[in-house]
């Protein structure tokens, strides 16, 4: 304990951020270096009831989600680590620190980094036409405008989207989530149904792109077109290679594209809403996770623990190490966590759930930034880098105040789904603004 009780003098801050954010199960023996377990545990009785935990409660005593696991770090320390709720509501099986969930979108920044320590090895530029390693995306066309009739009138691609405009959602391509001639297209398409990445690519390769490159923001298979570019620089799978430079190194011990058999009574049960929880059934997103995917998704196929993804965040919090371990430089750190996006796009509109693009709320690398909380209207500091998943699961890095957070929950996202990401950031934001702590 002496390592701990030498830390004491920081546990003001420390103890007042775990009892305001509060917490449930400890991480025991899941979490390193022991002496930020044993700095938890020495704040241990200050950490029930918190603000955080009552935010998770309350949607889960409303039924609007299952269960919910956090973790939070303020630097280097352990603050906050709770498992509320349940993991499967019929077998009625608590969730747990160690609870296994579907990322989805969260799975978009892994891939940037793995993108960034293949450019600190040379492999590609940011300005880089994509075609450069995927030919089959050459000759492109545009949906121009769809015309009186409802037929599309189409026409060539200015150029070939860059690599830059992939990681920033400006490539032109979609996902097919709307009700729009493209979307349709997608949905017909079945990217995700692809048995690998050159079946996806071959399939992307027949659709039209929603808009000329660099023109606009979208929200899109980007990143799933990065999976591909990462295995053809590398000469590795996506997982092989996001296994051997980033979870191995990180120790991230429980993340992949699938769940092992001896893991998967941990495996979070994956749940929709139609007037109540019920398990989701099928779909892309309801696809198997107990084997290898034909197609790994750079764009949404990670399983992981809060656990594991705090070790992800923390990493880039701390420019590019953790415990001693390098994965990438900060000035690659630096390229994903800042704007860039150029004004006329910042100022377009452009958006996807509760993430609206504009002034002060930018597009780093596979995740947004915020370079003006006040103007954005987000209770974040400046320069934090965050993004969010399809099941509700979300985290953010803030540099300002040195925390990370990330919060696991496994219900689908719907129009009506309550705020918890934004209450989440408020009641942190709150401790570090100097207001009360409960």
């Amino acid at each position: 304990m002496g390592g701990t009780m030498a830390k004491i003098s920081k546990l003001s801050g420390v103890a007042g951020l775990a009892c305001f954010l509060g917490g449930g199960a400890l991480a025991q023996d899941l979490l390193t270096p022991p002496e930020i377990t044993d700095a938890l545990q020495f704040a241990e009785p200050r950490l029930q009831n918190g603000a955080v935990n009552a935010v998770f409660q309350k949607a889960i005593d409303e039924k609007q989600i299952p269960g919910a696991v956090s973790v939070a770090f303020d630097g280097e320390m352990l603050v906050h680590a709770s498992a509320l709720g349940d993991r499967d509501l019929a077998t009625q099986s608590p969730a747990e620190l160690d609870t296994i969930f579907r990322a989805y979108s969260m799975t978009k920044p892994v891939t940037a980094v793995a993108m960034m320590i293949l450019h600190e090895e040379g492999a590609w530029s940011p300005d880089d036409p994509v075609t450069k390693f995927i030919p089959e995306l050459e000759g492109l066309e545009v949906v121009e405008r769809i015309g009186a009739d409802g037929t599309p009138v189409l026409t060539d691609a200015a150029r070939p989207p860059t690599i830059e405009e992939l990681l920033t959602h400006t490539a032109g391509f979609s996902y097919g989530f709307a009700d729009t001639y493209v979307d349709r297209r997608y949905q017909e398409a079945d990217l995700f149904d692809a048995a690998g990445a050159d079946d996806f690519v071959s399939r992307l390769a027949s659709l039209p792109l929603a808009y000329q490159p660099g023109t606009e923001w979208r929200y899109s298979v980007a990143m799933d077109v990065q999976g591909v570019l990462i295995e053809r620089m590398s000469g590795m799978s996506l997982g092989d290679f996001m296994q051997a430079r980033i979870f191995g190194p990180l120790g991230m011990e429980d993340t992949g594209f699938s769940v092992p058999e001896g893991k998967r009574d941990r495996l979070a049960t994956l749940y929709a809403y139609e007037d109540g929880l019920v398990p989701a059934q099928g779909g892309t997103f309801g696809s198997d996770v107990f084997e290898e995917p034909g197609f790994a998704s750079g764009g949404a196929g990670l399983l992981t623990t809060a656990i594991d993804y705090s070790r992800f965040a923390r990493m880039l919090l701390s420019d590019g190490a953790l415990d001693g371990v390098r994965i990438l430089a900060p000035q690659s750190v630096g390229a994903i966590m800042q704007n860039h996006l150029p004004p006329e796009i910042l100022e377009g509109g452009f958006g996807i759930g509760i993430h609206r693009i504009g002034p002060g709320y930018g597009f780093g690398y596979n995740g947004v930034v915020v370079t003006d909380p006040e103007e954005a209207g987000v209770p974040l500091g400046e320069g934090s880098y965050l993004w969010d998943g399809a099941a509700a699961t979300f985290f953010w890095v803030d540099p300002e105040n040195d925390v990370v957070f990330v919060a696991m929950l496994q219900r689908f996202l719907t129009d009506d789904f309550p705020p918890l990401q934004r209450e989440a950031q408020a009641m942190v934001q709150r401790f570090f603004g100097g207001g009360e702590e409960d």
